[in-house]
């Protein structure tokens, strides 16, 4: 019998050892480890050629990555620049200019955006001038479609609301706020300061000037975490009941992340304090009326995000959660990374490197991938597992996915997994371990040392 609709399964604690293990967390299938150094920017410029050969009104995404922080947040696992000045940015502008110059030349005709993402960093590290002269350098080049998804991700504690009404007038109808967590250890121990006051006060400012599908970002397993301090973060988040929420399982890896040191290791939660602390997000959002969508989002019923996994057409990608996937995504800045034509394609981290490339008319991949066939089917089969816990694996699957289908019998005996056919759906507690499953569909995963993924649970 499957629990009430607003809880999680609890799985038991073999079971919870079994599948806590390594393993990506699939914003791309083939993974970034398998990205390789001998992918440059020639082979980009054939790719967003082949992109630019399709239908003209096909449209296209389009990524900004925007690196600029005023502080450095301690559990962060993203590319980020700490400055305290905004004409830092100045430069930095000038480029991603030039990089728009090189990427659109070679799209031809193929100029309209269905889905436009500004990402960081803190994208609002901007000051308004340099946000609008962003967006005419994007606008000057490009077609914005009149449905298009414009989103942009804003820290509330320096984002101002004049910078919130410039930018729904040029057209963004999407913000994303990152909090993580009100607790005040918490935020003293992540770097990450804000007040639930100042965070109302920025949502309440998004829903007067008609921004959509407002989220919040949180973040679970993070230092000096327990039930009694998230319980009344999420109490305060839902006191100001966002569009949407997504909840993220924090990934601790110093030996990558060197700045994590500084947060006090022995203060993070372990796998089974972090599970109840999701599963505690869990149920009082969806007992308060939030629609589960994917594995960590939420959404209100009314939300295209909720209306789209009900219709088993929720798409993904580097972004997060859509309706608005397009086939193709550009994506200028340092470590941007691209999906066009069949290809993965990630620029320099570096800024002085980024900015030689761009400057000598040069695109600045660093690395990448051509997908092949296997690829592409085994990246739809993960996409749909990930986005609707659902999937039809067509109907050879038998035998291209015999392997596969032997290694999911444990799945299925674990209660995990239910198989009908070529379809599968995972179970309310195997929605726990999405992760896992997809695993079995990763041939780059079979007889390999095992890249340096986060934990599962």
């Amino acid at each position: 019998m499957e629990p009430p609709r607003h809880e999680v399964p609890t799985p038991p604690e073999a079971l919870l050892r079994r599948y806590n293990v390594s393993g990506p967390r699939y914003t791309s299938y083939p993974t970034a480890p398998e990205w390789r150094k001998d992918f440059g920017p020639e082979d980009l410029v054939a790719r967003l050629e082949r992109a630019g050969a399709r239908e003209r009104t096909e449209p296209l995404s389009l990524y900004v990555h925007l690196p600029f922080c005023r502080s450095l947040c301690w559990y962060c696992g993203c590319n980020v620049v700490v400055s305290k000045d905004c004409c830092a940015a100045d430069r930095y502008i000038d480029h991603l200019e030039m990089e728009l110059d090189l990427v659109s030349a070679r799209l031809g005709s193929r100029r309209t955006l269905s889905q436009i993402h500004w990402g960081g960093g803190t994208p609002t590290f901007l000051n308004e001038k340099q946000l609008e002269r962003l967006w005419r350098a994007i606008t000057r080049r490009f077609r914005i479609a009149r449905d298009a998804e414009v989103a942009i991700e804003v820290h509330p504690a320096v984002t101002t609301s004049g910078q919130l009404t410039l930018l729904r007038s040029l057209g963004f109808n999407r913000v994303s706020m990152g909090l993580q967590d009100f607790d005040t250890r918490v935020q003293q121990a992540t770097n990450r300061l804000q007040s639930p006051e100042e965070t109302r006060a920025l949502l309440e400012h998004a829903r007067l000037l008609g921004f959509q599908g407002v989220n919040f970002d949180l973040i679970y397993g993070l230092p000096h975490q327990d039930a009694e301090g998230w319980a009344r973060t999420l109490e305060t988040v839902l006191s100001m009941r966002p569009d949407r929420l997504a909840v993220y399982s924090f990934a601790f890896m110093p030996e990558v992340l060197k700045h994590q040191r500084r947060m006090p290791a022995e203060a993070i939660p372990d796998g089974r304090t972090k599970l109840e602390l999701f599963r505690a997000a869990y149920a009082a959002f969806v007992s308060a009326g939030y629609q589960p969508i994917g594995m960590d989002h939420f959404a209100v019923p009314d939300d295209e995000l909720s209306r789209a996994q009900a219709e088993r057409r929720l798409g993904r990608n580097f972004q997060g959660y859509t309706v608005q996937a397009a086939s193709d995504v550009v994506a200028i800045g340092s470590t941007g990374i691209s999906d066009v034509g069949g290809a993965y394609a990630q620029n320099v981290r570096a800024l002085p490197r980024y900015y030689a490339r761009v400057s000598q008319g040069c695109l600045a991949t660093e690395r990448g991938l051509a997908l092949t066939a296997d690829d592409q089917r085994r990246r739809a089969v993960i996409t749909r597992l990930m986005c609707n816990f659902w999937v039809d694996l067509g109907p050879d699957a038998d035998g291209y996915f015999a392997p596969e289908l032997e290694r999911l019998r444990a799945f299925e005996d674990d209660g995990l997994v239910r198989r009908s056919g070529t379809q599968l759906e995972l179970t309310p507690l195997g929605r726990l371990f999405v992760r896992n499953v997809a695993m079995v569909f990763d041939t780059y995963l079979a007889g390999a040392e095992r890249p340096r993924f986060s934990r599962t649970v």
